[in-house]
């Protein structure tokens, strides 16, 4: 996996950040959503790699990346405070402009990256997300039952950090199965990589403390641009499971195109096959989305 890419460990203000880097080209950041790490780019991003530099990270408090302390507002692990990381280590690496694609939770850390940084992000994918504040806001028994993370997670410590960490491979087999359409989208040997990161405890409580982090603080970051009428200056690319949730739940708010657009002038998009994981599921298609709209051609 990876080949020809090299690991790179930068230093933030307060953690570290791991990644791969490799390819030539304008820089494009690739950040993995949950129960995942960089390693689900891990076909997409070779793919990209003779046009671009690609840059692959795990998420603070994920993967490889360092688990700094939290707090009782959960601030360190806000999309806030995790896309400004990014962007610090970004510029560590030379790039001070970049192009951004992320999946799951880190298409939110993805777009709140462009909100807030927007000298920085020249183009935005987000994929099978809408932002935090409308999910929250449409959320019902749908949501509670189908993506069980965003209340369990959520819920104070210590009980589910104990939950996760005492069967990882539960999670990481619910996932794959109720919300991808092809099971075998996540190999042995990257299924144990995901498992292995749920079954220790300084990571079980990152994770679960970014959960809570997006059930309070990113809420209020969302609704307090929503009221000033801040929106995101890039074009934006949206592509979610056609199959999924998206496609489904929003039809009255205009799908999660109409979405979107309450929060950027520049939005397009498309459904993809292959389920919430379709990135891992179906890599070939992923990458040709994504390289004609950040080469401008879509």
């Amino acid at each position: 996996m990876f080949d020809g890419f090299e690991e790179r460990h930068s230093r933030s203000s307060d953690s570290s950040v791991y990644a791969k880097i490799g390819g030539a080209g304008p820089p494009l950041l690739l950040i993995h959503g949950f129960p995942e790490t960089h390693l689900m780019w891990r076909e997409v991003a070779p793919k990209l790699a003779s046009d671009f530099t690609i840059i692959c990270v795990d998420l603070r408090g994920q993967g490889a990346s360092g688990c700094p302390a939290s707090d009782a507002d959960h601030r360190p692990f806000s999309k806030r405070a995790m896309a400004a990381e990014l962007v610090e280590v970004m510029k560590q690496l030379g790039f001070e402009r970049f192009a951004v694609a992320g999946h799951d939770r880190g298409g939110r850390v993805a777009y709140r990256m462009a909100l807030d940084h927007s000298q920085s992000v020249e183009r935005l994918a987000v994929l099978d997300v809408i932002p935090i504040a409308d999910a929250w806001r449409h959320a019902d028994a749908r949501l509670a039952l189908s993506f069980w993370p965003w209340s369990l997670l959520s819920q104070p410590a210590p009980l589910p950090e104990r939950l996760i960490s005492a069967s990882p491979e539960a999670v990481i087999d619910d996932a794959a199965s109720q919300w991808g359409t092809r099971a075998n989208c996540f190999p042995p040997a990257v299924r144990q990589a995901y498992a292995d990161i749920l079954r220790d405890p300084a990571h079980a409580h990152a994770i679960c403390e970014e959960f809570r982090s997006a059930a309070t603080l990113d809420r209020e970051h969302d609704e307090a641009d929503r009221r000033s009428g801040r929106k995101i200056g890039c074009p934006v690319l949206l592509l979610w499971d056609g199959q999924g949730a998206l496609s489904k739940w929003y039809a009255d708010q205009g799908g999660p195109i109409g979405i979107w657009q309450r929060w950027a002038a520049d939005v397009r998009g498309k459904p993809m096959a292959g389920g919430h994981f379709f990135p891992e599921a179906c890599p070939e298609a992923t990458a040709d989305e994504l390289r004609k709209f950040f080469l401008g051609r879509a």
